[in-house]
């Protein structure tokens, strides 16, 4: 009590509360208020509000209660207001909820939070919310606004399935298909350098391409074209044309909107080998749900260190080592099949 005097104020909290609670039983019995100041050795002003406290709140007025805020009083928001900005913050952007960004972080939070109960909280006071509501700071997936909800969902659910069905009532293979280009001064990924100095790399003016077209199954089975010039239907012509002549069965061939691959010239291939190939098409703007696209990421993950071209023969000659090294991975080419939004395709 900031009001003890003398050796009083250095006794331990029960001992303090004891103080008080005979100072208060010696007014009780009678003594006035000066005699039990002197007898215990602390201020008028201390007996005083012992006093008060007691005919306000008896007893329990004056023991001694834990130091801090009792478990909960931090907590400002109640549990229905907790689980709604929870959900706010998973169902929308801050600019869908009148706030600034496409993205959350904790400062944006608390303008929600505020904006909805009038509560101010400090970013670590926000980021205690976070913790306690099971959410992480992490890099979000990329979509186009163009994507078609409704159409992903058709392909999911019914289209894929189909077309999964009909391949094996035929006894059909099913290949996932996408190309690639790669750059000779595209420069990924990170390397080692002086603290606080940014590492400059110094790339060629000769400047050169490849690319690739590729396709895999659920099996582990890896085909892939690599070419120099751009991808056109007569390079998707030439690419079909040696894709078949490596099953001794039809193939459906499930590839991305590319115009190369819905043009005049590949549909009349197709009708001439219909036997042999069928395409479908994946919805538009939803290059997730093609396994290939981790294909291409791979790819390019994988030249920056082994990168060694000076011209695009080299390039395209790196290129197909790659491809030829996953060839004899079939692990690996299965595992494109595991990522978070491809794993439909081997899901029952």
């Amino acid at each position: 009590m900031s009001d003890l005097v003398g050796d009083a104020r250095h006794l331990s909290p029960s001992a303090q509360e004891a103080l008080r609670l005979r100072a208060v039983a010696a007014l009780v019995a009678g003594r006035d208020r000066e005699d039990v100041a002197a007898i215990f050795g602390v201020s008028l002003k201390a007996v005083d509000q012992w006093w008060a406290k007691w005919q306000a709140g008896g007893r329990e007025a004056l023991v001694m209660r834990p130091r801090g805020k009792p478990v909960g009083v931090h907590q400002v928001l109640g549990e229905a207001e907790q689980a709604a900005v929870r959900q706010a913050v998973l169902d929308h952007t801050p600019s869908g909820l009148g706030l600034s960004g496409q993205l959350w972080t904790r400062g944006l939070i608390g303008e929600l939070i505020f904006k909805l109960y009038r509560v101010r909280f400090t970013e670590p006071g926000v980021g205690k919310y976070l913790k306690r509501w099971g959410l992480t700071f992490q890099r979000p997936d990329k979509r186009a606004v163009e994507q078609d909800p409704e159409a992903v969902r058709i392909w999911r659910e019914e289209t894929w399935p189909a077309i999964r069905a009909r391949a094996k009532a035929e006894n059909a293979e099913v290949l996932f298909a996408d190309q690639v280009g790669i750059r000779s001064d595209q420069v990924t990924g990170r390397t080692w350098g002086a603290k606080g100095q940014t590492l400059v790399v110094h790339r060629t003016g000769n400047r050169f391409s490849a690319n690739a077209m590729s396709a895999i199954s659920t099996r582990g089975r890896m085909h892939f074209m690599v070419f120099t010039e751009s991808f056109d239907a007569k390079v998707m012509c030439r690419f079909l044309a040696r894709l078949v002549g490596n099953f001794d069965r039809k193939v459906h061939l499930v590839v991305d909107r590319h115009p190369a691959h819905r043009s005049k010239a590949v549909r009349a291939w197709l009708a001439d080998h219909e036997d042999r190939v069928e395409l479908h098409f994946l919805p538009s703007y939803s290059p997730e749900l093609n396994p290939d696209e981790l294909v291409d990421a791979d790819l390019k993950r994988s030249l920056p260190h082994t990168h060694r071209a000076r011209n695009q023969t080299e390039l395209a000659a790196e290129t197909r080592r790659f491809f030829h090294r996953r060839q004899r991975q079939p692990g690996i080419v299965r595992g494109y099949f595991g990522g978070r939004h491809v794993c439909y395709v081997i899901d029952e």
